[in-house]
């Protein structure tokens, strides 16, 4: 049913009982015109009366976003800015000294220097990333991933400055950060969870007492942490000391804060997390899932949905448990509740990210959702579009993480510059990177480089057309994983969708027997002997008097033919 914007002099439904109409849930001045559009006309298909339509208020535009700093880097800063110009909305961007020549610097309409290249000078720098946002006249500052987005003291200062901040408030990102805080908040809200401590652990003596109760193994865990840091798997008592030590240690390097606490570990569990989105009025749906169960040192780098493992009965259950979840905290924005799931379905909360994940386009790919464009429509003011019986998911999609790393040597970041690529496309293809021809990769940051998407009818064709993308993305210059995604998607335990979160351990060596030796080298050696090739026939052609043409080479074609040799 449509929402409409209403004089004040109209009070209620009956007066137009004959048309689908409802009194506004939002206050005036906020929305957008085009989502207002949108509303009003998507699921009416008659004829919309003149008297009608003369009742709709258009929102005041002052007070809507206009102006958009993406306070982050790299594919997310660009995936974002590319929502933003579709929208309309004038996107900032801001960057370091070793980001100069960034494609997000490129592609947003302003872009603005805010320090050195470490990340702690520039996009960990809330000072500085508020000074441009107030001299730019900002509306808003999306953090995307990683960095800021997660910094409660990041989103209070956005708040103090009247700027909004595209994501859940402070308090909740607080209360959901903290993973003890956030496991005695999901037992309120009866959301089953892991058994283990509720409280910090004091000393290792401590620890080693929790761990003989509720027996071996146990997961050790950093209370502010998350990406695999700060976590030690613990098997027997003579192991829980220098793990203490270690991941007090990490904890307190990677977050400032050495709080850790125990859990049960779960054997053989799926990873699998749920997208969810609330608005400013109480509302919150759930997306369905993300299988997340391919991971390497607990870092996911290939994601599907919907999950293989997943029946209709247990998403219906953990996506209520997930919606309990976000209501308990009054969760606003887009965020994703992550479980653990056993081998007999039995499912515990894990954690929450108060953020856009890196995996969110194959939940866009299967339900046909911007979430960016959901995120900034929340952040307007305006009431959640999507009710939970409109979320169908439609076909399958998978998606793998493309990163500058050597698979052979311990996957060591490998950057450098990008000598050239040929991306793959076709029908269900998506691409969402931020590295071209003649970037330089730097050292400064994390090794992704982009994302590998592809969506098809189901998971068989979802998988297959996912091994021809592979085969077909060529990157020269740098050493990437690409092989070794190609490998994944050829054994047999992810071909038959029987696999957990030990899939990478229990088929090290057939992944790694599966790694192929070109990294580009051979490509480029097979275009050096083309060129070489080209440049004696170019002497033949010159010293001979017989030519039959003699036009000038075109310097367009030739280039065409030396990159079309690179496809090979």
């Amino acid at each position: 049913m449509p929402l409409a914007f209403c004089r004040e002099g109209i009070q209620d439904e009956s007066e137009s009982e004959d048309l689908p109409f409802v009194k506004s849930l939002y206050p005036r001045g906020l929305g957008i015109k085009q989502t207002l559009l949108n509303l009003i006309f998507e699921n009416y298909t008659g004829i919309v009366p003149f008297f009608w339509v003369e009742q709709i208020v258009v929102p005041n535009m002052e007070n809507m976003i206009k102006r958009i700093l993406v306070a982050n880097r790299g594919e997310i800063a660009v995936r974002v800015m590319r929502s933003c110009r579709e929208m309309e909305i004038e996107s900032i961007a801001i960057f370091s000294e070793a980001d100069r020549t960034a494609k997000h610097v490129l592609y947003a309409d302003e872009a603005y220097c805010v320090g050195g290249a470490a990340s702690k000078d520039s996009y960990l720098n809330i000072e500085k990333i508020i000074e441009v946002a107030k001299a730019h006249q900002v509306d808003a500052i999306h953090p995307g991933y990683g960095f800021l987005s997660e910094n409660s003291s990041f989103a209070s200062r956005c708040k103090e400055e009247g700027i909004i901040f595209i994501g859940p408030n402070a308090e909740t990102m607080d209360l959901m950060g903290d993973k003890i805080s956030a496991r005695k908040q999901m037992i309120k809200a009866n959301v089953p969870v892991v058994p283990g401590t509720e409280q910090s652990l004091k000393d290792v003596n401590e620890a080693i007492d929790v761990c003989n109760k509720i027996g071996y193994p146990v997961m050790l865990k950093a209370s502010m942490g998350g990406g695999g840091k700060g976590m030690r798997l613990i098997h027997s008592e003579s192991e829980v000391e220098e793990a203490y030590t270690t991941a007090k240690s990490e904890a307190l390097s990677s977050f400032g804060d050495d709080t850790v606490y125990l859990e049960k570990f779960v054997e053989e569990p799926h990873h699998i997390e749920f997208q969810i989105l609330g608005d400013n009025y109480g509302n919150v749906i759930h997306l369905c899932e993300r299988e997340c169960s391919v991971q390497r040192r607990n870092q996911k780098i290939v994601e599907e949905s919907p999950s293989p493992f997943v029946t209709p009965e247990l998403r219906e259950k953990m996506g209520n448990a997930a919606v309990a979840a976000a209501k308990a905290v009054n969760y606003i924005g887009a965020g994703t509740i992550e479980f653990l799931v056993d081998k007999n379905r039995n499912f515990y909360f894990l954690e929450m990210n108060t953020r856009l994940q890196v995996e969110h386009p194959i939940t866009e790919e299967v339900l046909g959702v911007d979430l960016v464009k959901e995120q900034i429509h929340v952040a307007n003011g305006v009431p959640l579009r999507l009710k939970q019986e409109d979320i169908q998911q439609r076909g399958h999609a998978i998606e793998c993480r493309i990163c500058a790393e050597d698979a052979e040597f311990n996957f060591m970041p490998c950057p450098g510059v990008i000598r050239q690529i040929t991306e793959p496309n076709g029908i269900g293809v998506r691409i969402d990177s931020y590295v071209y021809e003649g970037y330089e990769i730097p050292i400064h940051y994390d090794p992704m480089i982009g994302k590998l998407i592809v969506w098809a009818v189901n998971r068989t064709y979802a998988i297959e057309r996912m091994r021809r993308v592979l085969h077909e993305y060529k990157i020269t210059g740098v050493k990437t994983n690409i092989s070794y995604l190609r490998s994944i998607m050829d054994t047999p335990d992810f071909v038959n969708g029987k696999y957990d979160t030990g899939f990478i351990q229990k088929n090290a060596e057939r992944l790694q027997k599966g790694l192929s030796t070109d990294d580009g080298t051979e490509t480029e050696n097979v275009a050096m002997i083309a060129a070489y090739i080209d440049y004696l026939m170019n002497l033949e052609e010159n010293s001979s008097s017989q030519g039959t043409d003699n036009r000038p080479i075109s310097r367009w074609r030739e280039f065409g033919l030396h990159k079309g040799v690179l496809r090979i």
